[in-house]
């Protein structure tokens, strides 16, 4: 077993010495958020703590099966907790709601594996080596000798298995095997895991990609794929928002692209950018940025003020500079 680190040894004391622990994750919550707030959720709660998750927005349908009790809910005013963790999160202000629900606290505990983490916590521990926030979910449990039960193996892997493209995405290291190796062996079910995540879509989604495979455009010599996806084309599909998850790699994948975008409209004067990678020699975290965000080289996201067209222009032409090598 690896060494327990100073951080770490400070957290264990922290959770130690707390009855009410409430665990927190970013706004539009995707798997390696659920699955490490209630795979943390259930350790705590095999630990004796009284346990509350909380997130802004629902749990996505296609993630339900890691959270059959519902323990996650809509945080609310007016609860005090002795420690707060905020799980897969880069900043307080992804928490969104959240943020101002959790004051009355004693301390807050940022674990996250983010290269743009803000430390925004008490006690921060952040690690950009690990792909998944995941795997320090699983690291953590092994220090403190908490089991790792089925359930909770089925929440960790999904964790890390979405935060990696299924092991596909270039930030998987050697460890990331071992550990999806480990939960396999504590029981996670790994042929219902892909079946819920990978093999099993609403038509209402479908009906999102059709859309995407349509109107995609390439730029930048073919380096450079984008989309948009507007209110009115969730409404014309009959599909939730969350059910955008993922369509981007659709377009990362057409070969001769290096960088894929999906613009979103969010308001009149915002939008939503998704960035994806597939060279080193672009950063998209960098380009994110630009614009307040943040994320990994390989996968980053901001929102951009300003018309959907200014958005566009400006969001295109720092990753045409990237891609010749210019300061963006």
């Amino acid at each position: 077993m690896k060494p327990v680190p100073k951080t770490v040894e400070r957290i264990l004391e922290l959770i130690d010495s707390a009855r009410t622990i409430c665990i927190v994750g970013h706004v539009r919550p995707d798997g390696d958020c659920i699955g490490s707030q209630v795979g943390l959720g259930l350790a705590l709660e095999g630990a004796g703590k009284e346990v509350t998750l909380w997130n802004q927005d629902p749990v996505p349908d296609k993630l339900r099966f890691l959270d059959p009790k519902r323990r996650l809910a809509r945080s609310r005013s007016g609860q005090k907790f002795d420690l707060v963790i905020a799980t897969d999160c880069a900043s307080a202000e992804r928490l969104g709601k959240v943020a101002g629900h959790i004051e009355d606290r004693a301390h807050l505990i940022n674990i996250d594996h983010h290269a743009s983490n803000t430390r925004y916590g008490d006690v921060n521990w952040v690690s950009p080596r690990e792909p998944s926030t995941g795997e320090l979910i699983f690291d953590l449990c092994a220090w403190a000798g908490w089991k790792i039960t089925q359930p909770m193996a089925d929440c960790l892997f999904a964790a890390i298995s979405t935060d990696t493209g299924s092991f596909q995405y270039p930030s998987v290291v050697p460890e990331t095997l071992h550990t999806a190796a480990a939960l396999v062996e504590r029981g996670a079910d790994l042929g219902h895991i892909c079946q819920e995540i990978y093999q099993s879509f609403p038509l209402t989604r479908v009906r999102l990609l059709r859309h995407v495979y349509s109107t995609f455009r390439l730029t930048h010599d073919g380096k450079t794929a984008y989309f948009w996806l507007k209110k009115v084309n969730y409404s014309r599909a009959g599909a939730a928002v969350e059910e955008s998850e993922g369509l981007i790699d659709h377009i990362r994948a057409i070969e001769g692209v290096q960088i894929a975008v999906v613009f979103e409209e969010s308001e009149p004067e915002l939008t939503r950018i998704s960035l994806r990678s597939k060279t080193e020699a672009v950063n998209v975290n960098a380009i994110a940025a630009l614009y307040g965000g943040g994320g990994h080289k390989a996968a980053a996201g901001a929102r951009v003020q300003g018309t959907p067209l200014s958005a566009q222009r400006r969001v295109l032409g720092a990753i045409k500079r990237a891609l010749a090598g210019k300061p963006i």
